[in-house]
């Protein structure tokens, strides 16, 4: 795809968006699994019902671009994805798994921050008025979920540095 204008940049965008949050469906769960912390596994699940619901808001944001609502492979989250993955995979107290989950979490949440600040700044030029609601939506949570592991991440470090 040739990317000519700020609106080719903005589908491009919302297409590896899309793969982002899509591949996050499938992360969550299993990260949620490992969570030894019942607050830290309620985090990840209730974020799980966000993001299914961020997804139906990127594919409405499609629609003002006059596209079809196509992922493309978003090759960052699939670095972050695997890198949580490999952490997993360690041999770590509880504890410390749980600390290193929110890390690998909080990595996460910065990426699709970044995006969608991106995102929201090119709808807002582009004059894509209900995209911007949409993608503001999705910041906002990611923002609050964000806030939300570092909080916990507050009591989870006391008891991996205990």
């Amino acid at each position: 795809m040739a990317l000519q204008t700020l609106a080719d940049a903005f589908h491009d965008e919302l297409r590896d968006i899309l793969s982002a949050e899509k591949q996050l469906l499938k992360a969550l769960p299993k990260m949620a699994k490992q969570a030894a912390s019942a607050d830290l596994q309620a985090a990840f699940e209730k974020h799980l019902e966000e993001t299914k619901t961020q997804v139906e808001r990127v594919e409405q944001a499609f629609e003002e671009t006059g596209k079809v609502s196509r992922a493309k492979t978003c090759e960052a989250m699939e670095g972050l994805i695997q890198e949580a993955a490999s952490m997993m995979e360690e041999e770590a107290a509880p504890e410390v798994m749980d600390a290193i989950l929110i890390g690998c979490a909080q990595k996460v949440e910065h990426y699709e921050i970044a995006t969608y600040g991106t995102l929201c700044a090119w709808a807002k030029r582009l004059g894509y008025s209900k995209a911007l609601a949409l993608l503001k939506q999705n910041m906002s949570e990611e923002v609050a979920t964000d806030k939300s592991l570092t909080e916990l991440s507050q009591a989870v470090n006391a008891e991996a540095n205990a």
